[in-house]
């Protein structure tokens, strides 16, 4: 008799470790989930900071967050521009901050087709406004200009095609 009792013991002990293993590992996963979420959120916080660019542009820019927003303050050696800033993601999973209400220097939008059209009269382009730059880590890279097919200069006191803001 004392053998059995003995058997259903063990079986009652490994039941219980095997219960207490399981809560363990839960709760582990449950952390570890709380962890990944909270790392995209800092990733965008991250984002708060003063940016200049590493050539001879002598561009500034600085990401505050007020509230739940992000503004900016974007200056040149010609000026100097304050407004609202996006941060969003493609469908990529890349990283975007927009500098919204600044007005592109020069737009004459898609010119591949401009001789075949030459008897049209040229309708008026709106310049677009809004720069947006990719995010990566603690660079920002504007794409300051466009190539024969689609001419723009959005910054023009800067010459180069790629614009590198990095973060101090």
């Amino acid at each position: 008799m004392s053998k059995i009792r003995f058997f259903f013991l063990l079986i009652f002990y490994f039941g219980l470790l095997s219960c207490n293993q399981k809560t363990e590992k839960i709760s582990s996963e449950k952390n570890l989930k709380e962890e990944i979420n909270v790392s995209k959120v800092n990733s965008k916080d991250e984002i708060e900071g003063t940016y200049t660019d590493s050539g001879d542009c002598n561009i500034s820019l600085i990401i505050s967050k007020i509230k739940n927003d992000y503004q900016y303050v974007f200056k040149t050696s010609v000026r100097t521009l304050k407004g609202k800033a996006t941060y969003s993601h493609s469908s990529s999973g890349e990283n975007y901050l927009t500098l919204e209400g600044i007005q592109w220097d020069e737009y004459e939008g898609d010119i591949s087709n401009e001789n075949e059209n030459d008897s049209i009269p040229p309708k008026e382009l709106e310049i677009p406004v809004g720069i947006d730059a990719l995010y990566v880590k603690d660079t920002l890279t504007i794409q300051n200009y466009g190539n024969a097919m689609n001419s723009y200069t959005k910054i023009s006191e800067c010459g180069l095609k790629y614009i590198q803001l990095i973060k101090k």
